[in-house]
């Protein structure tokens, strides 16, 4: 069965997202703005949530249409084939978003694309009444510019839940964002990755899951797993080749530090619910006490800064700090995350690249030093 899919993934990380999907044997990949599109069957369906390490979540993508009157709304919809998905008894809650639309009213669209899905579903099982006591399907639809896209989501809770994390330090990076840019940074098996502002220790797991290839999703459920259309032996035969894909004897070590003990206890922690507490090591440490425990290194940080925890000043003397202590060393590179335009200049010397990336609505630039 082919099926198209959509994964919506963090503004800058489409490129990432398309290329692992790629990986994954999927077909006719397209990337999108804050999208990428692609198709597959069953078996990549759950390969993608299993398996993707930068897309928020999967959706099937059921159809895409213009509609500027809500009678060309309900019409595009109805036409639809939503029987092949959802059952007599099955619940289908509808939500989405309008941006630039002539139908910019959220709450209007959401009761005409649920009332257009009824009047297919009465049509294709000849009742007039649903229960919705069954399986959850849950509707989103995108309205942009007048274009409207209509989905079912598969993975439940967002992709980005990994389940090694249900406490955070303040202002946590997102594991889609921190798993970005450890592939940034081309962080490998054989690599010692190193975060000097380490929180609640998401990079440095993240990294680690990356370079001992560990799928992401090992570890959690998805909507899709009662799914009527998918066998259960798909999701076996997925979480084994999975499984057999981890790197078991890689070199790889991480080593953390932060001067917030409660921090450094959350990130013991939240290592060993992701099975990766072996390859970190913890300590309690200032940024200006940065000890290399490597001939080479790879430093990835997300350092508290003046919109996020700090005062602009305080931020900026973490850079300088940075710029000290991060000397310009055969076989180092740095890989430093903030929204603050004035950085380099504080850091003391230009990056050798830059990459736009956002951490959740706030644009930042991932500052890459390598030479």
């Amino acid at each position: 069965m082919n099926i198209k899919f959509s994964a919506p993934c963090l503004l800058g990380l489409e490129g990432l997202v398309a290329q692992e999907l790629k990986d994954m044997e999927a077909q006719n990949v397209e990337a999108k703005n804050g999208r990428v599109d692609f198709e597959g069957d069953e078996s990549i369906l759950v390969r993608a949530n299993i398996c993707s390490r930068y897309s928020e979540r999967i959706l099937i993508r059921m159809g895409e249409f213009t509609a500027v009157t809500f009678e060309q709304l309900f019409q595009g919809v109805k036409k639809l084939p939503w029987e092949e998905w959802i059952g007599q008894y099955d619940e289908f809650p509808v939500k989405g978003h309008s941006l630039n639309s002539k139908l910019f009213s959220v709450s209007d669209c959401q009761a005409i694309i649920k009332k257009a899905v009824v009047e297919r579903l009465k049509e294709k099982y000849r009742i007039s009444w649903f229960e919705e006591t069954g399986t959850k399907y849950q509707i989103q639809f995108s309205i942009m510019k007048d274009v409207v896209t209509v989905f079912i989501d598969t993975s439940g809770a967002g992709l980005h839940k990994r389940g090694y994390r249900p406490v955070a330090n303040a202002a946590p990076i997102k594991e889609t964002l921190a798993a970005s840019m450890a592939e940034l940074a081309r962080l490998r098996h054989y690599h010692t990755l190193y975060d000097v502002c380490c929180g609640s220790g998401t990079i440095l797991i993240e990294g680690a899951m990356k370079a001992l290839n560990i799928a992401p999703g090992l570890r959690r459920s998805f909507a899709c797993e009662r799914f009527q259309n998918i066998d259960s032996s798909v999701w076996q035969q997925e979480r084994n080749r999975a499984t057999d894909l981890v790197v078991r004897d890689a070199d790889f070590m991480a080593y953390g530090s932060d001067i917030d003990f409660h921090a450094l206890e959350v990130a013991k922690e939240n290592a060993r619910r992701a099975g990766v507490s072996m390859k970190i090591d913890l300590s309690k440490r200032d940024l200006k006490d940065f000890v290399r425990k490597s001939e080479k290194g790879t430093v990835i940080c997300n350092p508290p800064y003046g919109e996020r925890m700090l005062d602009i000043r305080a931020a900026e003397d973490i850079y300088r700090t940075m710029g000290k202590i991060f000397t310009q060393e055969k076989g180092w590179a740095y890989y430093i995350i903030s929204p603050d335009e004035t950085f380099e200049k504080c850091f003391g010397r230009k990056a050798d690249k830059r990459r736009k990336l956002y951490n959740g609505m706030i644009k930042c630039q991932l500052y890459m030093y390598y030479k």
